[in-house]
C-alpha cells in the first residue's frame, strides 16, 4: 500500500501491510513495517512521526495476496529483512482464520535484531501454528543455533517436500530470483510462486 511521507513532498512509497485482515476488522487499524533509514524516502522520516501524525495512504494495489480460499494445504513464506511484513499479515491470517494445512517460514536477516515479529512468529511456532526457520545472513554471534549465511536450494529442499506447496517470497530482488529459481529446480511450478521484491 503507498504511504505518502510529506505533504511537500507528494511522493508515493509502496510498503506492504503487516496487519491481518482480521487484527484490522478488529481494531480499526493498518500495521506497516518500515526500517528507520536515513537514506531511505520514507525510512528517514518515519522516526521523526509522534504518535498520533497522521499518514495519508492509497490502495490497496498490488497482487501479493493470499488466496481467499487457498486449496493448497502447504504454504512456505520466504523472507528477506522487512519482506516479512506481508508474510507476517498471511500467516496471522492463516492462525486466525484456521486455514487448513502446514505453514513454513524461511527468515533471513542481516543480523539478529533485525528479525522483525521474532518473539510473535516464536509464538505461532509454539502453538503448532507455524514451522519456523532462521537464518543470519552477515553475522553469526555466539550461541546462535539456527542458519547462518544466504539461504539456498539446501535451506529449501526441506521446506518443500510437497510439489504442491503454495510459495511466497517476499524481499530483496536478487534474493527472491535466486530463491524462485532454486524452488522451480526442486520441482516447484512456477505457477505455485509468488513474489514480490522491494
Amino acid at each position: 500500500m503507498p504511504a505518502r511521507p510529506r505533504r511537500d513532498e507528494g511522493e508515493m512509497v509502496p510498503y506492504s501491510i503487516a496487519s491481518a485482515p482480521e487484527e484490522t476488522a478488529a481494531n480499526g487499524w493498518l500495521e506497516f513495517l518500515v526500517k528507520v533509514d536515513p537514506t531511505a524516502r520514507f525510512g528517514a522520516t518515519v522516526d521523526t512521526l509522534r504518535r498520533g501524525a497522521i499518514v495519508t495512504t492509497d490502495g490497496p494495489v498490488g497482487s501479493f495476496v493470499f488466496p481467499d480460499v487457498p486449496p493448497e494445504r502447504r504454504f512456505l513464506f520466504v523472507a528477506g529483512g522487512t519482506g516479512i511484513a506481508p508474510l507476517r499479515s498471511m500467516i496471522q491470517h492463516i492462525a486466525a482464520a484456521h486455514v487448513p494445512g502446514t505453514a513454513r517460514l524461511l527468515y533471513a536477516a542481516r543480523a539478529r535484531e533485525e528479525f522483525a515479529y521474532a518473539p510473535e512468529l516464536r509464538a505461532l511456532e509454539r502453538q503448532g501454528l507455524l514451522e519456523l526457520w532462521l537464518t543470519l545472513t552477515r553475522e553469526t554471534p555466539a550461541g546462535w543455533r539456527h542458519g547462518h549465511g544466504r539461504p539456498g536450494a539446501d535451506v529449501l529442499r526441506p521446506l518443500v517436500d510437497d510439489p504442491e506447496t503454495l510459495c511466497f517470497l517476499c524481499g530483496p530482488p536478487g534474493m527472491v530470483a535466486e530463491l524462485s529459481e532454486a524452488l522451480i529446480a526442486l520441482g516447484i511450478p512456477k505457477t505455485r510462486i509468488v513474489t514480490e521484491g522491494y
